[in-house]
């Protein structure tokens, strides 16, 4: 289950990282697309590790269940955002394909 308050906070961070405010970091100083993008992943892979951690606390019994589902939604929100970017990504790699010469 998403709620407004975790949803706002992943379009914050998706807004951190398309300023660029995140790395400190302008297109001009060597930052990028690609620079953006693996950000993007390493903070789903972090997501991703944080909600591991905190099932095996919670199967070893020094977890709080609402923590869990938490990191777990938050996890999944990150990597359906991740997701999307890639298929908005390929769908403009394809409309330029098309694009005659």
């Amino acid at each position: 289950m998403t709620t407004p308050a975790l949803a706002a906070s992943a379009y914050a961070s998706l807004a951190d990282l398309g300023s660029g405010a995140s790395s400190g970091r302008s297109a001009a100083a060597g930052g990028g697309f690609g620079d953006m993008l693996e950000q993007a992943i390493a903070g789903v892979a972090d997501q991703g590790r944080a909600s591991e951690a905190r099932a095996m606390e919670a199967v070893s019994g020094r977890g709080d269940v609402v923590d869990v589902v938490t990191a777990v939604a938050e996890s999944e929100l990150a990597l359906e955002t991740l997701v999307s970017v890639r298929d908005k990504v390929i769908a403009a790699y394809e409309d330029v394909m098309r694009m005659p010469i």
